[in-house]
């Protein structure tokens, strides 16, 4: 590799392993362990990655005696190839993290299965009538949620899948459990369902949005919740007293929506740049005054944004496939990668050492960053 080739490495370039898929990456999830990242891909396989790098990034610096500068050289190895799955369903296929480094794999025949490490199917937790369209597992409780789309299912550990009642049609792809699996929220035609799941299913409360949810996500401490709607900007919903607003404004979709631990703070996509608020402040009601300017906006909507587990920083991915990990309320942006496939998904693991990215070309990575890189 001559000289000036080296100079017009990125940081992506520098500390991603990356692979192509023949499909667009839809999701992508790190196990419980971080041990594995698996892809889901739109001609319904999964492709799965190690996370252990035989060429870390800590392998590949170096510091010069003299001036004292830190460079990292190249990768020279081809990174070990993903592990695939044949096709499971049609299109799309949900996923969850199972047990230490397994996943759960919603199927177009109905099964929710437990798919190893390696790439092997094994025993299904879940059976339904039609396809699974959604799936979640907690797992203190040992519970997975799935839907079909027309109805909501929760089983426990290997027992049979009981309906939870309901009178309006749930989402299609839209379910979660908060965190310690005490309550489950799916999405409605043109709302949110939210149920105590400990003991026996009980409704809390329905409630009603201007458009469908296509995401859901839980506040660290399971007291709120936020929605990326399908049109509309998303719904922020206070479980604890029941306040829910809608957020507009948007130039686009608000596809994604992740809650800052560090920063008790919320952020997401469909802006052009990164939107944050301050949970001191909710914006709820027209409030802006916790708005945390985050990153620099630019000319090109987010897709997509991840929270850092441990530190307050948030990474963002691009429509033109930008990637950047800005500093909370800062301008201050790491730029990861200036441009490539639309960015799909992206997600920390949980020590916070490796960004996971897919992209609708087909590109699956895994971006490790040297320890020192975030102080």
């Amino acid at each position: 590799m001559n000289q000036h080739a080296i100079q017009n490495l990125t940081l992506f370039d520098l500390l991603a392993r990356s692979w192509r898929r023949p499909s667009a990456i839809a999701d992508l999830r790190f196990s419980t362990d971080d041990s594995t990242v698996a892809f889901t891909c739109m001609d319904g396989t999964v492709a799965i990655a190690a996370v252990a790098d035989q060429e870390s990034p800590e392998s590949r610096i170096r510091v010069s005696g003299d001036l004292g500068q830190t460079t990292i050289r190249p990768r020279e190895k081809l990174p070990a190839p993903l592990i695939a799955t044949a096709a499971l369903g049609d299109g799309d296929i949900p996923l969850a993290s199972y047990l230490r480094s397994s996943f759960l794999v919603g199927t177009a025949t109905g099964e929710a299965v437990h798919l190893t490490a390696d790439g092997s199917v094994m025993e299904t937790l879940v059976k339904i009538d039609g396809p699974i369209v959604a799936i979640d597992h907690s797992r203190q409780p040992a519970m997975t949620a799935v839907s079909n789309g027309q109805d909501v299912f929760l089983s426990r550990g290997h027992g049979d899948a009981v309906r939870l009642r309901h009178g309006a049609a749930p989402s299609t792809d839209a379910l979660a459990f908060s965190p310690g699996g005490r309550r489950l929220a799916y999405g409605l035609e043109d709302g949110l369902s939210i149920w105590i799941v400990e003991g026996d299913a009980t409704l809390i409360s329905d409630i009603s949005f201007s458009a469908r949810p296509v995401s859901i996500r839980w506040s660290g401490d399971g007291t709120w919740l936020a929605c990326g709607l399908e049109t509309g900007g998303f719904a922020l919903v206070s479980v604890t007293d029941g306040r829910a607003d809608i957020v507009e404004g948007f130039p686009s979709p608000v596809r994604t929506v992740c809650w800052s631990l560090p920063e008790n703070a919320l952020f997401t996509s469909g802006a052009f740049r990164i939107a944050g608020w301050s949970m001191t402040a909710p914006p709820l009601h027209g409030d802006a005054s916790g708005a945390l300017e985050t990153g620099r906006a630019g000319l090109v909507p987010v897709k997509t944004v991840a929270a850092h587990p441990e530190k307050k920083l948030i990474a963002a991915g691009y429509t033109n496939g930008r990637i950047a990990i800005a500093q909370i309320g800062a301008r201050d942006e790491l730029l990861v990668r200036p441009l490539g496939g639309e960015i799909a998904a992206l997600a920390w693991s949980g020590d916070g050492r490796h960004l996971a990215v897919g992209s609708v070309d087909g590109t699956a990575a895994i971006v490790t960053f040297p320890a020192q890189m975030f102080k």
